[in-house]
């Protein structure tokens, strides 16, 4: 049975997309099974990993809203080697359609997947950078969340809504989901504030915090355009080291758990 991660923060500019699919292409290329979805109307995540010349007409608007299945609209993708389920501009007026369900309507994602579950290591999903009904859709769909906290001044303020909302979710949909940790991003160590951020975030959320941080690379900013990860688009650079660190630390956690409640 897989693990779904929700990759979310309500908070635009911190890294959420770039860490979903250089985590996804980590975990892929760890050899590890890996569906990685994308939840944002922008479609970034699927423009980053270069599935969007290959995807069809077919997206997760269509899983969502219609009767297909991720059958239907994942794309398998050998470099990184993971499958895709894309998003495209149509995703945008899905919060207010799915609010016209009078039930149900904050599981759909969840009853999708929770069928092709099994069939990976892990899922990865890219929220949008809201609270809305979509980013819900995620929550009660995944086991749990990583939080990415940009190395910034306000950095914890953008968490605290999240977990607010992760708690009514708990509370109302998914009493089970947990958060599987926390990121620190853009950092920059020769700054005094991403090493005061670092230190508030860690003494905030202690051993949940990532030993690996995503520093500040241009190259990370430069792969998505070309629809790479960083791992194909420069290996060797400290953006690809970071996200490999990651993957390392995501990978052997579960492991531990699995042992744990095995």
């Amino acid at each position: 049975m897989g693990k779904i991660i929700a990759i979310s923060n309500q908070k635009g500019g911190v890294g959420k997309t770039t860490t979903s699919i250089n985590l996804a292409a980590g975990l892929g290329y760890l050899g590890k099974k890996v569906l990685l979805v994308d939840l944002d109307p922008q479609g970034n995540a699927t423009q980053g990993v270069g599935a969007k010349s290959k995807a069809n007409k077919l997206s997760v608007y269509n899983l969502l809203m219609e009767s297909y299945q991720v059958e239907d609209v994942r794309v398998r993708l050998n470099v990184p080697p993971m499958d895709v389920i894309p998003s495209n501009i149509s995703l945008a007026g899905a919060d207010l359609q799915m609010n016209k369900f009078e039930v149900g309507k904050e599981e759909l994602l969840k009853k999708k997947l929770d069928k092709v579950k099994n069939q990976y290591d892990f899922i990865i999903i890219d929220c949008p950078p809201s609270l809305g009904l979509l980013n819900t859709n995620a929550l009660t769909a995944s086991d749990s969340v990583l939080i990415p906290v940009q190395c910034e001044y306000y950095a914890l303020e953008g968490v605290t809504q999240l977990l607010l909302t992760i708690r009514l979710v708990q509370q109302l949909f998914n009493p089970k989901l947990i958060i599987e940790g926390v990121l620190l991003t853009m950092y920059d160590a020769r700054t005094n504030l991403s090493v005061e951020v670092q230190q508030e975030v860690r003494k905030h959320f202690k051993e949940k915090v990532y030993r690996s941080y995503i520093p500040r690379n241009v190259k990370l900013s430069e792969s998505p355009s070309r629809g790479q990860t960083i791992f194909e688009y420069d290996v060797r650079c400290d953006g690809a080291k970071a996200y490999a660190g990651l993957a390392s630390e995501v990978v052997k956690q579960n492991e531990k758990e699995v042992k744990y409640y095995g």
